[in-house]
């Protein structure tokens, strides 16, 4: 049997794990027989050494059979979920779920709450009155198996890639979040163990992203793909940029508003561009070629689908949703083009005014973040209002302004528009 420290040492000193080491560490570390320090130690190692393509698909082999595996295929529907690495303004789940429904594929999407400057898609739906994240196995099965639903959005539950659960929570606060193995293998773990049917992913890169560079997000991708692919789940990725916020808001209730905006035919051209481009890309691994998702947010089934979704989960879709009790203006020092809107300032920002949080569990406030009335390449005005700050805790304020400050920069030039997705990955 394996030993943790001869485990840790040989990854410190560069050796590949053999198939048996990973299989007893993370069965090991899910029943506290590793402790939390020498997991540290081993998430730590292979920071610095990184893993082979071997070593990363059985770690997420392992991580995968720490727990469970969902399985609907009795279902009889064709399924597909997305995932997104994180970003700012990232609201596109909200929209894209019940669009791909309405498209005649089933989404079961198991999604995450935010941490730090990235949004979590759990935070904004649960600013929906009523709206429930958890479900049972028999609840995610029935709403699929409604024709007038046909999508969820909820949370995974504790027994789904548990290893996962705990090596993450280390990760965060042991400085081993950006390895590419590990994040990898952690988002693969539990898309593969929720059972879908295909799933495409959305590689975020830029300054808002956690991969900032591309050729860290396109090894990132195509690390992914080749997971999903060897285990037997067609995947397929799109890099899009997030150098700046995806439209116009960045928060909870903020977010969720523009969404329903996109679903009624209206939003933000970016939003509504993702939202398509991510659409099309499940529904042609889903193998449906003779529908166009446009067609179905222009005839409002998709408008629909959201509602009978978030009524599926106990929300009222009717409902008015969170306003926060504070606001402040921001507003143009100057005359000209807006040339800068770091998405990471705006993500930070938004944070301090307590649309996120510094640590697992902590509150959210569902009517706090920022919304834009100028975004990249829009000419405006001395004096004009660039963004509206939201906020239940006016201290908050002053240093959420100065960190939206840093990131707007207003010059006579105007910024040269790249394309929102920047390449496709394919096994």
């Amino acid at each position: 049997m394996p030993d943790i420290v001869t485990v840790i040492r040989r990854k410190r000193d560069g050796h590949e794990l053999s198939g048996a080491e990973i299989d007893w560490v993370i069965e090991a570390f899910t029943h506290g027989i590793v402790s939390d320090a020498q997991m540290s130690a081993l998430a730590m190692a292979v920071w610095f050494r990184g893993m082979s393509r071997a070593e990363t698909a059985r770690w997420t082999t392992a991580m995968i059979d720490s727990g469970r595996r969902l399985d609907f295929s009795a279902l009889g529907l064709r399924t597909v979920d997305k995932h997104s690495t994180g970003g700012v303004g990232d609201k596109i789940t909200l929209p894209l779920a019940p669009l791909v429904a309405a498209c005649g594929v089933a989404v079961p999407q198991l999604s995450g709450r935010g941490l730090g400057h990235t949004g979590g898609t759990l935070d904004k739906l649960e600013a929906i009155p009523g709206w429930k994240a958890d479900l049972t196995t028999a609840e995610i099965a029935e709403i699929l198996s409604d024709p007038a639903v046909g999508a969820v959005v909820c949370a995974a539950s504790a027994d789904l890639a548990p290893a996962d659960r705990k090596l993450y929570a280390l990760r965060d606060v042991t400085g081993t979040v950006e390895s590419i193995p590990l994040i990898a293998s952690s988002i693969m773990s539990k898309k593969i163990a929720e059972g879908t049917g295909a799933l495409v992913l959305d590689v975020k890169v830029g300054s808002g992203a956690f991969m900032k560079e591309l050729g860290e997000a396109r090894e990132l991708a195509r690390t992914m793909v080749e997971l999903g692919t060897d285990e037997g789940l067609p995947t397929t990725a799109l890099l899009t940029r997030m150098d700046s916020p995806l439209g116009r808001t960045a928060g909870n209730a903020l977010e969720v508003r523009e969404a329903v905006e996109v679903l009624a035919g209206g939003g933000p051209d970016d939003v509504v561009e993702l939202t398509l481009a991510l659409a099309r890309e499940m529904l042609a691994a889903a193998g449906v070629d003779d529908v166009d998702p446009a067609d179905r947010l222009r005839d409002g089934t998709a408008m629909d689908r959201w509602n009978a979704m978030i009524a599926a989960q106990g929300g009222d879709p009717a409902a008015p949703l969170p306003v926060a009790t504070h606001t402040e203006t921001f507003h143009a020092d100057a005359d000209g083009v807006v040339s800068e809107l770091d998405a990471y300032k705006v993500g930070i920002a938004a944070w301090r005014l307590g649309a996120g949080r510094e640590r697992q569990g902590q509150d959210v406030q569902p009517g706090a973040g920022i919304e834009l009335h100028a975004v990249l390449g829009d000419r405006v005005r001395a004096g004009q209002p660039i963004a509206t700050l939201h906020t239940d805790t006016p201290g908050r304020i002053p240093d959420a302004l100065a960190d939206l400050r840093g990131g707007v920069r207003i010059s006579d030039t105007a910024p040269v528009r790249q394309p929102l997705v920047i390449e496709r990955i394919r096994a």
